[in-house]
């Protein structure tokens, strides 16, 4: 029989490849330490989150919200070295409700011999509402302290009883400077220097946009062959069947375009934005890239101005990725040139921001009990949905009545300008402001 309280095999040193040689070069780049970890200074430095947690040899619960290849499996390994707990990692992908209880169980055993678990959850967000429950009672008693990693938004995926148990931690996108330093490291480690030229190398690091371990992916690919010169961006694009977008010498191209791309859509110039767009398109930037600028644009600079501007974005992007390149380039244009000629306002936008800034300064305010649903005889009882207003019996379709919490004054965040529809809308509020003030 097995030693109830020896290590588990997640506990014990990874296993090797036979040749170390073999094994992927991003798994022999992966950090030793905390401190050699790329792009993250903001949670790994002295003053950030995780920093000061390892300072203090204290780890809370934590959500590790990011992108992939920004080091979120990598920060979670390091975090069990620099603070002496076991490391058991799992992946919502394959493992089940029998992975989970196997785990806190020898996790709880663990602890009886002082021994600390940290519980390393990949992909948490693909755990169902009942599996993520699960987790609840363990990290409530200190069984283990969860780290989990997702791609996704905590807020939608994620219960809010483990929110509330976890702090998130935000890990950004790499950037051009530590995706630089990134592939410094590759030649360090291989001791072979990249056959790129300076621009080549440059497109290289802009086309893994932010993922560390697809550049260092793409590196590999390079180390792997004999080439007989440098090879340029045509060359390297050529050479590992990509696409590669070219980029001007202070590697600020790929962001100069996009941004130029935006204000002249913002400043109603469809001439200049259709060149800003076609550069883009030309130098072989990815075209999903500049749907998404595009969707955001038709949101934060048109809004309700001209509903019809978030439609057509949305309806270019659904051509595109049925037509593909360069049938479908052509429904990109006719987005661009929509946007760049519908009336602006960033009324919404605005809005947002306000909300949200409202939101988070009052906390968990419950609504008025009047508009709250009441599907059973107890909810009825304590005054769930009584006296509320149905609008559709007042006088024009409008009772007036108050939705807002108690104790919190009515707020304006929506200012429709007067422009486009929004001309209609501003009418409507305007309608609706006066007639509250006529009704009780």
């Amino acid at each position: 029989m097995s030693d109830l309280f020896a290590p588990s095999p997640a506990d014990e040193p990874r296993a090797r490849a036979l040749n170390p040689d073999q094994e992927p070069l991003a798994e022999r780049l992966r950090p030793k330490r905390l401190a050699d970890v790329i792009g993250q200074d903001h949670l790994t430095g002295p003053e950030g989150a995780i920093g000061r947690m390892v300072a203090a040899a204290k780890l809370s619960s934590m959500i590790l919200w990011g992108p992939p290849g920004t080091g979120k499996t990598t920060i979670a390994r390091l975090l069990a070295d620099a603070v002496g707990m076991r490391y058991v990692s799992i992946s919502a992908v394959f493992s089940g409700v029998a992975d989970l209880r196997k785990a806190f169980a020898e996790a709880e055993s663990m602890a009886t011999i002082g021994r600390r678990t940290l519980l390393f959850v990949d992909e948490i967000h693909r755990f169902n509402r009942a599996q993520q429950d699960g987790f609840l009672p363990f990290v409530e008693r200190g069984v283990v302290t969860l780290v989990g990693a997702t791609t996704e938004n905590p807020s939608f995926a994620l219960n809010a009883a483990l929110l509330s148990r976890a702090q998130v931690l935000i890990l950004h996108r790499l950037d051009p400077a530590a995706l630089t330093k990134l592939l410094s490291r590759v030649e360090e480690e291989t001791g072979v220097i990249l056959p790129l030229t300076p621009p080549a190398r440059e497109a290289l690091v802009a086309s893994a946009d932010g993922d560390g371990r697809f550049l260092i992916n793409q590196a590999e690919m390079l180390l792997d062959v004999s080439l007989p010169a440098p090879l340029d961006p045509a060359g390297l694009s050529k050479f590992l069947m990509r696409r590669m977008a070219v980029y001007d010498k202070d590697r600020d191209g790929h962001y100069n375009l996009i941004s130029a791309l935006h204000k002249t859509l913002r400043g109603s110039d469809p001439q200049a934005a259709l060149y800003y767009l076609a550069r883009m398109l030309v130098a072989g930037e990815d075209p999903m890239f500049v749907l998404r600028r595009l969707v955001r644009f038709a949101s934060e600079d048109i809004g309700l101005a001209d509903p019809q501007a978030l439609i057509q974005c949305l309806a270019a992007k659904d051509a595109y990725d049925f037509l593909g390149s360069p049938e479908g380039e052509l429904a990109i244009v006719q987005a661009c040139l929509y946007c760049a000629t519908a009336p602006k306002s960033n009324a919404a936008y605005k809005a947002q921001k306000a909300a949200f800034a409202s939101a988070r300064e009052t906390g968990s305010l419950s609504p008025p009990s009047n508009i709250l649903n009441a599907p059973t005889k107890l909810m009825k009882d304590i005054g769930y949905g009584a006296d509320y207003a149905y609008d559709h019996d007042a006088p024009d379709g409008f009772s007036g009545a108050d939705y807002w919490p108690e104790g919190m004054t009515r707020q304006t965040f929506y200012r429709p300008v007067e422009r486009g529809f929004e001309r209609e809308v501003l009418r409507r509020l305007e309608w609706w402001d006066k007639k509250r003030t006529e009704r009780p």
